[in-house]
């Protein structure tokens, strides 16, 4: 079976740079990265608030999910990066608001700092896609 290897960008210029995609699709499998709380001028969202750069993480997230036509419907793992661990509560109350119903396996876990340090959280996600062969 041959799978077709797609690349979603969100226009992030560090994308060339590094030699990075938000999310990968080949097949019904999706892998999203490291999705930092940043808006569309790479600004940080929410500086100081692990609840608001969680939202905007998976909001980050769901688009990416959609440009490969998917959704969050189909996540089946998240894997949480915290700054300061004790955030953690926050955050998933934040994730269980996007996932309640599809509970998907989590990771919570904490790193030392990201590249940014107004970034509290980070948030990666996997999708695959039910029922979609040979895409």
């Amino acid at each position: 079976m041959t799978y077709r290897r797609q690349l979603i960008s969100n226009g992030n210029p560090m994308e060339a740079v590094v030699g990075f995609s938000r999310a990968v699709r080949v097949g019904p499998y999706i892998a999203i990265g490291g999705t930092a709380p940043v808006d569309a001028d790479g600004n940080t969202v929410g500086i100081g608030d692990v609840a608001a750069q969680t939202r905007q993480c998976i909001e980050i997230i769901k688009l990416a999910l959609e440009q490969a036509g998917s959704g969050l419907q189909d996540v089946v793992r998240t894997r949480v990066l915290l700054t300061d661990i004790d955030n953690w509560k926050a955050a998933i109350d934040v994730r269980k608001e996007y996932f309640r119903d599809v509970r998907p396996v989590d990771t919570i876990m904490a790193v030392s700092r990201f590249v940014n340090p107004e970034w509290l959280v980070e948030l990666e996600a996997d999708a695959i896609i039910a029922g979609t062969a040979g895409q």
